[in-house]
């Protein structure tokens, strides 16, 4: 008897995640550890060289698959769905869904990358080659439509709006919780965090030269816990630029480690962005769920998050530093109510989905 015939106690279900870093990681480690009921079979490959890893984990997993055929193959948007199921026929008519942690068709290109057609054709063909879509934010499902619509628009041959209308239609929002942070008893009412990568696309200039400037009114007083993930070898240039000019105000600098990260979220007053591209904004709900107040572009995810009197125009410095020299002298709005994106409201959403389709 062949493994693919042995009665099953539990449904299987291979989890593929072709790139295993940041929300990617937290999705799958909480999708399994919440969810006992199923047998999960992990198929994974390290958060590195992204051009290589959304177009070649076929050929790293080629070898590597489970003998065993799934009852549900669930892979995240990195992988390339449509080409594993060609190359491995046995897999063609298990049922496949796809969820969209980002999309290439809205991420931002630093001025040393050339947009390219492949990332995006992966994703399309993935979706296609999906029964159900889900996306982390209304935001990243609506671009990624829009996105496959102006690709194929000016394409011959291409279906553009009976594509995009396929698509749609097996489409859907569910977030990834989050796990709260109890907000400390001692809140630091001076304290301004940053917990995002030091990276472009999250614009950490527009940040840095906010808290610069906000250094020089007088009359305000604030520190800042200067968090996320860096590269030590080549540091960047907005990080360097807060070491230099406002060392004495700063607490913490570091990548820290989750009980130190928590703790720091937990005191901090006010949490901010200036990112470029977020698609569901995790570390910013972590830190709103803490009581950090968030100031955000009035874009991408955030208007679906925030209400307006925490959104500024996006990449406006000036804007920043007027509403937060209003908030230090006229006293802090409460935090946001973001209850409706932790696991306690989230598990039974993701629940309902996996027992009734595999029963």
């Amino acid at each position: 008897m062949t493994d693919s015939n042995i009665p099953r106690s539990k449904p299987e279900i291979w989890l593929m995640s072709a790139y295993r870093t940041d929300s990617h990681a937290r999705w799958a480690d909480w999708l399994v550890a919440s969810h006992p009921n199923i047998t999960w079979k992990r198929l994974e490959l390290t958060g590195r060289r992204f051009r290589w890893r959304i177009r070649g984990n076929p050929i790293s997993w080629l070898n590597l698959l489970p003998d065993s055929t799934p009852d549900l193959i669930f892979a995240t948007s990195m992988v390339d769905l449509a080409t594993i199921r060609g190359l491995h026929p046995r897999l063609a008519h298990v049922p496949a869904w796809y969820y969209f942690h980002e999309n290439q068709f809205a991420y931002p290109l630093s001025e040393h990358q050339l947009n390219r057609i492949d990332p995006q054709m992966v994703q399309l063909y993935g979706a296609l080659a999906s029964g159900r879509l889900f996306f982390n934010s209304e935001f990243n499902r609506r671009t990624f439509l829009d996105g496959v619509f102006e690709l194929l628009r000016t394409k011959p041959q291409a279906d553009s709006l009976g594509i995009r209308m396929q698509l749609e239609d097996k489409s859907e929002v569910l977030p990834i919780p989050i796990e709260p942070i109890p907000p400390a008893a001692d809140k630091d009412e001076r304290l301004i965090l940053w917990n995002h990568r030091w990276e472009y696309d999250k614009a950490p200039e527009t940040f840095a030269g906010a808290m610069i400037q906000l250094a020089k009114k007088k009359d305000i007083d604030f520190r800042l816990a200067l968090l996320g993930d860096r590269s030590t070898a080549f540091p960047n240039e907005a990080l360097l630029m807060l070491r230099e000019k406002l060392a004495d105000r700063i607490v913490i600098d570091e990548r820290a480690d989750s009980t130190t990260y928590r703790r720091i979220v937990s005191e901090s007053s006010v949490v901010i962005s200036t990112s470029l591209h977020e698609f569901q904004g995790l570390a910013m709900l972590e830190a709103v769920s803490a009581g950090a107040r968030p100031l955000v572009p009035d874009d991408l995810c955030y208007p679906e998050q925030y209400p307006d009197g925490y959104r500024y125009p996006p990449g406006d410095q000036k804007a920043i530093l007027d509403r937060l020299s209003g908030w230090f002298r006229r006293g802090f709005p409460p935090a946001p109510d973001v209850s409706k994106w932790v696991s306690s409201a989230l598990k039974e959403n993701w629940q309902q989905l996996l027992i009734f389709n595999l029963k």
